[in-house]
């Protein structure tokens, strides 16, 4: 039985070796004799379409870097469209003029969500300039209209976008051009000599709000008048019965 064994296995059935060994042999004699193994038909030269297509893909990117290019002038914080208002006494047609104050920063912003990106931009430029703790007065429009007309006035044009910001009666530009200076450093050059608050301040009057209920009219914006023994409206309130905190700024 052994030796009926042996031969078994050493028959050209189960020995794959001899098969492959074998059938390389004739290949690397004949080649073309198995077809299998000719990938050439399989390779093709690339066409002429493939740099009509690679053309068109440079004139995009050129045109793109072209756009990007044109845009970064326009915003960028040396441009001519910026120069406007850097007087520390903001002046307008006729004898109308608002006084901005030298010894701190101006933030004109909105706290309503009704515009997300405008939300966003006011809260990124509040936050920029928070991390530096200078003197922000801050400027809601939505709770005071009052600061609405001053801005327009000011920007001498109606629907300005917000934010707007201002250091020491200067106007220095709106979200685009706050995060652009804080990431290559130049803003803080604008805060030398102003005062910085302690870490973590809180106004403990608003609560950093800027706005508490008017002390006349407990917010309900009418007054009684003995005199004339009628309601009046209260002179002292905005339109929301608020008035400026008289604690963070006074």
């Amino acid at each position: 039985m052994s030796g009926f064994r042996e031969n078994f296995l050493k028959s050209s059935f189960f020995n794959r070796s001899l098969t492959i060994n074998s059938s390389a042999n004739e290949y690397s004699k004949n080649p073309s004799s198995n077809s299998s193994f000719d990938r050439s038909g399989s390779m093709k030269k690339p066409s002429n379409s493939f740099e009509a297509v690679k053309g068109k893909v440079l004139g995009i990117r050129n045109l793109f870097e072209k756009k990007l290019s044109k845009l970064s002038e326009t915003e960028s914080p040396n441009s001519s469209q910026k120069s406007v208002g850097f007087d520390s006494r903001v002046s307008f047609k006729g004898d109308f003029s608002i006084s901005l104050p030298n010894d701190k920063v101006v933030v004109y912003f909105t706290s309503l969500r009704g515009i997300r990106r405008t939300f966003e931009d006011c809260y990124a430029v509040r936050m920029i300039l928070r991390g530096y703790r200078v003197d922000v007065d801050e400027r809601d429009i939505s709770m005071d209209s009052a600061y609405k007309n001053e801005l327009e006035k000011i920007m001498g044009e109606k629907s300005v976008r917000l934010p707007q910001v201002f250091i020491k009666g200067k106007y220095i530009g709106g979200a685009d051009i706050i995060k652009q200076l804080n990431e290559t450093g130049e803003l803080r050059v604008h805060f030398k000599g102003l005062l910085t608050r302690e870490p973590g301040f809180v106004c403990y009057s608003c609560g950093d709000v800027r706005f508490i209920p008017c002390v006349n009219c407990d917010g309900s914006r009418k007054v009684f008048d003995e005199d004339e023994d009628m309601m009046k409206r209260c002179m002292e309130c905005n339109e929301n019965g608020l008035i400026r905190c008289p604690t963070c700024c006074s």
